[in-house]
């Protein structure tokens, strides 16, 4: 299903590319909204000849106000995979070199306190819904964002799932071709799982089983735009402090693996074998992500550092993430 359009002088390389990613097996829903952004720029700036110059490349580069470097380097690393496609077929493009961007120090990430999240959760649940923009808000994230938590699956990879992808009967949700391409069935808490229920039963009472759980509307999935939007909305109202290095969605991960990891070392758990359980839940390709998780245990949690320690002295002392990966 092609829902995203384009109209700029590119709009039939931009779906060309977004096609031939589709039929080698990518969802590539993220990445066709980000050529849209692109599409636009080229709209704004006139460009009419199938030629894209350093000086447009430059100007697409550079930094916003308010920006984080993080968004700029995906900013800048989404143009350059559509210049050298360009480049490929024979368009004249110039292609961003990788390093545009200096790599800052790595995120301190932030790990919600048990109080915030009862904050947190006590704002989501008054959100309300507006009929014609946001029909479904007061339903849909109370549930959205405890799956979340609650499971340490990557923003983009529940708001993308679909009907098909929810199994009540087992309570789990299968990933169909998330991150690194690969499926992967992630568990729900029961509680959750009727939630889901309801929600279904709520909004989805004619939704084919293609239909996005999460929709904004019938055959629309809910946009990030979306998510982030309302996730400030929410830390304010539940006095959640957010600066532009501050709390983000992407932070219930980093919270939920730590818990999972506290957890673990409380009940005296074999961490060398519940690793590769965590691994698998999150969807890591290897072990250097996962042991990133030790390594911010260790430092938020310093009285179970020297139980990681005697069985990870090399991971928790020499482990380095460039974090942007893990989305």
């Amino acid at each position: 299903m092609n829902d995203t359009v384009y109209s700029s002088v590119f709009k039939k390389e931009f779906q060309d590319l977004v096609d031939l990613k589709r039929a080698l097996g990518f969802t590539y829903h993220t990445e066709a909204c980000a050529f849209r952004r692109i599409d636009s720029f080229f709209i704004e700036n006139r460009l009419s000849t199938k030629c894209v110059t350093k000086e447009l490349c430059d100007l697409w580069c550079r930094k916003r106000s308010h920006e984080s470097v993080t968004n700029q380097a995906a900013r800048i690393s989404t143009l350059r995979v559509f210049c050298r496609y360009l480049d490929d077929i024979g368009i004249p493009a110039y292609i961003p070199p990788k390093g545009f961007v200096r790599k800052c120090a790595r995120y301190d990430a932030h790990i919600y306190t048990d109080e915030e999240l009862q904050k947190f959760f006590a704002a989501v649940d008054k959100s309300q819904s507006v009929p014609g923009e946001c029909p479904y808000r007061g339903e849909v994230m109370p549930v959205f964002f405890r799956i979340l938590y609650t499971s340490g699956m990557r923003v983009s990879e529940l708001r993308l799932a679909r009907l098909r992808d929810f199994n009540p009967d087992q309570g789990c949700i299968t990933l169909q071709g998330a991150k690194n391409h690969k499926d992967r069935i992630v568990p729900l808490h029961p509680l959750l799982t009727a939630r889901c229920i309801e929600l279904k039963k709520k909004i989805h009472s004619s939704s084919p089983e293609d239909e996005y759980f999460f929709m904004i509307r019938p055959g629309q999935p809910m946009p990030l735009v979306n998510v982030y939007r309302n996730f400030r909305r929410y830390l304010e109202n539940a006095g959640i402090p957010h600066t532009g290095r501050g709390s983000r969605v992407h932070d219930f991960r980093h919270t939920y693996c730590v818990n999972l990891l506290r957890k673990w070392t409380d009940e005296g758990k074999d961490l060398m074998a519940y690793l590769p359980y965590m691994k698998t839940m999150l969807g890591h390709e290897g072990f250097e992500g996962t042991a990133y998780y030790l390594k911010l245990t260790a430092e938020r949690f310093p009285y179970i550092k020297e139980c990681l320690k005697s069985s990870f002295p090399d991971l928790i002392k020499e482990v380095s993430v460039n974090e942007q990966k893990f989305y």
